[in-house]
């Protein structure tokens, strides 16, 4: 439509400009969309990712790609279906001091339709640290910079699955975050059960469809305090921390009871916090001990150490 400014998926290699889906040569059942990550950004001389290969070979529809440091402007992927006009902003990822202060400075701006600006519903899909990590106070993109005409921020890089929108009084929008497919970090956050959503738009409004992901690898993470616990010797340590490793192992397999489809060996991590008067538990020893109890096929330990003495066992 005249008037319009939107972006088009980078297609190098191929027919440029276009959309997959559009090509004579392919066969595209479902089209898919996507923005890069801070694993796999634009580098060298020439910015190339590993989403260019994708998108050049007419696997993805690649958009949100930024080449400049000094401004940025986003224009929308923009879709029509009846009533109902769709715009997608999409920023891969940028370093987050760097973005944090273009925000500040009000050097990211949006392109928006010159017809109909308000009858769009309007995404933007994000790749950023949520939260502040750390001591800087830019290590982060907070959530009030975004444009305020945004009517649903979809916000990746955060490995929390989510299954609550947040509204962001603010902005007046909606945020969602999907969080990780896999558990690729032992932290914490990783235990929530992993989901994808099906988003429906009608004009203005929409309806979030959540589906829990059954063929994610069980992972299992608990905290203990030997202080509390009031173990004071190595040896009463050690039978304490197995009977808490032998408890998430039961518990793994009721997981997996209830969700047969799940990979059979879970991912189990044990932290404690030792009395300070107490030497440090050797972890070599305790997965040495653990082994006498584990079957051959259950016998794969990873172990290692974090800010507490962290026991990492791969069952």
């Amino acid at each position: 439509s005249s008037g319009i400014n939107a972006e088009w998926p980078l297609r190098p290699g191929g027919q440029f400009n276009t959309v997959n889906y559009e090509d004579p040569n392919l066969n595209v059942a479902i089209p898919v969309y996507s923005i890069h990550g801070n694993h796999d950004d634009p580098a060298g001389r020439t910015g190339l990712c590993a989403l260019d290969l994708l998108s050049a070979s007419g696997v993805i529809n690649y958009f949100g790609k930024s080449n400049s440091l000094e401004e940025i402007i986003i224009s929308p992927l923009l879709m029509r279906k009846g009533n109902t006009k769709l715009a997608i902003y999409g920023l891969g990822s940028i370093r987050d001091e760097r973005l944090h202060r273009l925000f500040i400075n009000k050097k990211v701006k949006c392109t928006r339709p010159d017809q109909d600006r308000d009858e769009w519903f309007n995404i933007f899909v994000i790749h950023q640290n949520r939260v502040k990590r750390g001591k800087s106070e830019t290590s982060f993109i907070p959530e009030e910079v975004l444009p305020e005409f945004i009517d649903l921020i979809i916000w990746g890089h955060e490995h929390d699955c989510q299954t609550i929108l947040k509204n962001n009084s603010v902005l007046n929008a909606y945020v969602l975050q999907p969080g990780s497919s896999v558990a690729t970090s032992l932290s914490e956050g990783e235990t929530e059960p992993k989901h994808c959503f099906k988003i429906q738009i009608y004009k203005k409004n929409f309806n979030k469809q959540d589906i829990p992901l059954t063929t994610v690898r069980p992972f299992l993470f608990k905290t203990v305090s030997l202080i509390d616990a009031d173990v004071l010797t190595e040896k009463d340590a050690l039978a304490y921390l197995q009977y808490n490793v032998d408890q998430m192992i039961s518990e793994a397999n009721q997981e997996r009871e209830r969700n047969p489809n799940a990979p059979e060996l879970p991912i189990i991590r044990l932290r404690y916090d030792h009395h300070p008067e107490m030497s440090m538990i050797n972890p070599i020893r305790f997965g040495t001990i653990l082994l006498r109890f584990l079957s051959p096929s259950l016998s794969t330990i990873s172990l290692s150490l974090s800010l507490f003495l962290s026991l990492s066992l791969s069952l």
